[in-house]
Parts: C-alpha cells; sequence; structure tokens
C-alpha cells in the first residue's frame, strides 16, 4: 500500500517529533538511528522541507527538525506528498472504467474495495504525527525495522 519512501519518510518524521528539542538533528544522526541509507533518507527528507513538513538548515550545526507542529501533520499530508494520492482515487486493478464516473462498468471488486479505500483514506487524514510519536512514546516502541 504505502512505498518504502514514503514509510521511511513517516519513521523520520516521527522520529523528528520524539527527538523534539528545538534542536536541528543531522541526516547521520537520524539514518543511523533510523538504519536508513543516508543518501536516500536526504532526498526524502529534502522533498518534505521542501513542502514545509520539515525545516531544514545547512551548516555545521544544521539538520532537519519538523516544520509545523506534530498535530498540525496527518499521514496523508506525507502521503500526499511522497507517493501521491493514486491509492485513494484510481481503481485497485487499474481499470479505467473505474475513473470514468458515468461509465456504468465497475471492475469486479470495486463495491467491496470503496468502503476499505475510504476508512483508510479517513484514518490516514485523521492520524497526526503528534498522536503516533505520543503512541509510540507510551509504548516504549522502537521505530527500527
Amino acid at each position: 500500500m504505502l512505498s518504502n519512501t514514503c514509510k521511511y519518510g513517516i519513521r523520520a518524521i516521527i522520529y523528528l517529533a520524539l527527538e523534539d528539542s528545538g534542536k536541528k538533528i543531522g541526516i547521520k544522526k537520524i539514518s543511523e538511528d533510523l538504519d536508513i541509507p543516508s543518501p536516500f533518507l536526504s532526498k526524502i527528507l529534502q522533498l518534505l522541507a521542501k513542502n514545509k513538513i520539515l525545516q531544514s538548515t545547512k551548516g555545521p550545526h544544521g539538520g532537519f527538525g519538523l516544520g509545523r507542529d506534530g498535530e498540525d501533520i496527518s499521514l496523508m499530508d506525507i502521503v500526499r506528498i511522497i507517493d501521491g494520492m493514486d491509492f485513494f482515487e484510481r481503481c485497485l486493478i487499474g481499470l479505467k472504467s473505474c475513473l470514468n464516473p458515468d461509465s456504468p462498468v465497475r471492475c469486479p471488486i470495486h463495491q467491496q474495495y470503496e468502503p476499505i479505500r475510504e476508512e483508510t483514506r479517513k484514518l490516514f487524514e485523521d492520524t497526526t504525527i503528534a498522536q503516533l510519536s505520543e503512541s509510540i512514546k507510551n509504548s516504549g516502541g522502537d521505530l527500527r525495522i
């Protein structure tokens, strides 16, 4: 459902929310702590910074931090930026007839899948980074794979 790129982005943002001390965290530390290749993670974080989810600062004391409060960042914000909305807007098996609202023909799984898609959309829109980071903090969970 979500690409690895998107999963890494979500994990990195949760990590930054958990570490939020007002200081920027360098890509090397984030990469090591999350066990994500640094060049790959760097591209993801730059994309998120470009879209104002994160802030980035260059230089020896630079790094990344949240660009907005964790309450103001939903899972859908991240998915929209990294993976796009195809999962929520396209046919599960790729039939063009499902995209045309005037077409009477739908894929064989359309009716069963539509409520699942809508429930997933709502979950992603309603779930914030603050909620996820708080849940991880309270459970003692780990962001590593």
